[in-house]
């Protein structure tokens, strides 16, 4: 195993900052930022902010359960194109303000993966009211 320089961080160690007890995000947000992070698009449609998910149709239930998770979010579909099946999930303007953003803005995003980080940081900027 590769020797890590002292006083630098592992690729698998993170540094996310200090966290009192009790304060560990709950399972439900790190699904949801993970969710994002891994197949997430954020953006805009010029008028305001938008957060778009595409997955395969088996993955119903999880868009289901994101629903429940993003109140004024939308699921559309299922759409069949190019021998694909999927599901596209949506979160806009006050579902993100309201719900998404705010989970963001608690997390250590911004550690644990800077590039969807500053993706997040363009689109609150560029649509902030």
């Amino acid at each position: 195993m590769k020797q890590q320089p002292e006083g630098q961080p592992s690729d698998v160690e993170l540094q996310t900052g200090e966290r009192s007890a009790g304060e560990a995000p709950s399972f439900e947000a790190g699904l949801l930022v993970g969710l994002l992070i891994a197949a997430g698009h954020l953006g805009g449609d010029a008028r305001q902010p938008q957060i778009t998910l595409r997955m395969h149709v088996r993955h119903r239930s999880l868009f289901h359960w994101l629903l429940g998770q993003v109140p004024g979010s939308r699921l559309y579909g299922p759409y069949r194109h190019g021998g694909r099946e999927y599901y596209q999930w949506m979160a806009r303007g006050a579902a993100i303000r309201d719900h998404v953003a705010p989970l963001l803005d608690r997390s250590a995003l911004h550690a644990i993966d800077p590039p969807t980080f500053e993706r997040f940081v363009r689109m609150r900027d560029r649509y902030a009211r």
